[in-house]
């Protein structure tokens, strides 16, 4: 940490961005000014330009200047966006050992993104703080991975998630871990303090009720990330955990990932990142069906009868042991709020996607069988309530 803070092995951000954080923070500095100072980096004013035509803010006409991008994307945004594509130009992209930069920065997108939504529903801090932050959450790997792994001759396999687990493991190996080292980073670039508090959440909970709202709205943000880039994440989870700490139901929640990714593409090119916003959308909705799929499985093991198919004829419920009917009302009761959530995201999805689309095929194939499911539990309840009377 101490050649951390000399600022040993950390790249330096664009003169030019760091120039324009000041510049927007200036509240004499007029469009013109920060309009000459983008001139400078012909691919800021590139992306700038990009982005204010993008379907991200509805312009009607086509933007054509630098001074017309500034005034449409906002002085406090231009100042998050120079710093954005700053740390994006700061890394080589592709994949170098063990790690690839390209999916790094779009699982970072995704976060970035549900964290700005999250902050303008909770209306606890800045969304625009709320993206940048969730976007550098991970950053110190990058510098951790420069550090450490980069050349080293053992083969090492990097996972996010659980992030618990990686914090241990780099820690027991290299006595640091990588948000320790991004907390160095930040402070070697002269982030502000409550942006650099995000990097002390251990991924083991939810931080406490009376921390800082942007490191409660982080993490959250890395939770639900989770569902499009962690294959064992479980799909009602992280909704449960929004309801607990935020009282945001799961419509909310649901509203906050499909608008994520209907702006996603948008975002990732004005950082030239690449992705397929539709393959994304599959891994989510694959994973829904996955949890269907254990739901279903759990039914049929509880009527001790074989076959995760076939689900137990209701008229036959009063002939069951009692054992029997218990324990099929408690999986009812395990499987009722998941089922909800899963329905609720597919209906959301069905809705706001093109018909074609593979998503929507499949999201259909989803509510079909949540539907199939919902009937179960709805006869189930109703005769076993009936046995007690």
């Amino acid at each position: 940490m101490n050649l951390l803070e000399k600022g040993y092995a950390i790249p330096p951000l664009s003169p030019v961005a760091m120039k324009l954080v000041e510049l927007a923070a200036d509240d004499n500095c007029s469009a013109s000014d920060l309009a000459n100072l983008i001139e400078k980096d012909p691919s800021l004013s590139v992306r700038l330009l990009k982005l204010a035509n993008s379907a991200f803010f509805r312009t009607l006409y086509p933007v054509t200047t630098l001074n017309q991008a500034v005034v449409k994307v906002g002085f406090h945004r231009l100042r998050i966006m120079a710093l954005s594509v700053s740390l994006r130009d700061t890394f080589p992209m592709g994949k170098v050992s063990s790690l690839d930069y390209e999916e790094f920065w779009r699982f970072s997108i995704y976060r970035a993104l549900i964290a700005r939504y999250l902050a303008r529903e909770l209306k606890t801090c800045s969304s625009e703080e709320a993206f940048v932050a969730a976007l550098i959450m991970e950053i110190g790997l990058l510098v951790f991975f420069d550090l450490f792994i980069k050349e080293s001759p053992e083969k090492i396999e990097i996972r996010l998630n659980p992030l618990k687990d990686l914090l241990a493991w780099e820690e027991k190996k290299y006595g640091v871990n990588h948000r320790q080292i991004g907390e160095g980073a930040l402070r070697y670039w002269k982030f502000p303090d409550h942006m650099v508090l995000c990097q002390q959440a251990s991924g083991n909970a939810l931080p406490s009720k009376d921390c800082d709202p942007l490191v409660k709205i982080c993490e959250l943000s890395r939770i639900l990330s989770r569902m499009i880039s962690s294959n064992s994440e479980e799909f009602s989870a992280p909704y449960e955990l929004a309801e607990k700490y935020f009282g945001l139901d799961q419509t909310v929640i649901n509203d906050i990932l499909l608008t994520t990714f209907e702006q996603v593409e948008d975002i990732a090119g004005s950082l030239r990142v690449e992705l397929n916003k539709e393959e994304d959308i599959l891994r989510i909705v694959e994973k829904a069906n996955m949890t269907l799929s254990r739901m279903s499985d759990l039914i049929s093991e509880s009527q001790n009868e074989p076959g995760p198919d076939s689900l137990p004829a209701f008229n036959s419920l009063g002939n069951r042991k009692d054992s029997t009917v218990k324990t099929l009302q408690a999986v009812a009761h395990e499987i009722r709020n998941p089922l909800t959530v899963i329905g609720g995201f597919a209906r959301r999805l069905v809705a706001s996607t093109d018909l074609d689309s593979a998503g929507s095929k499949y999201a259909h194939i989803i509510l079909e069988e949540a539907a199939r499911l919902e009937e179960f539990l709805s006869k189930v309840t109703s005769q076993t309530e009936t046995e007690q009377e």
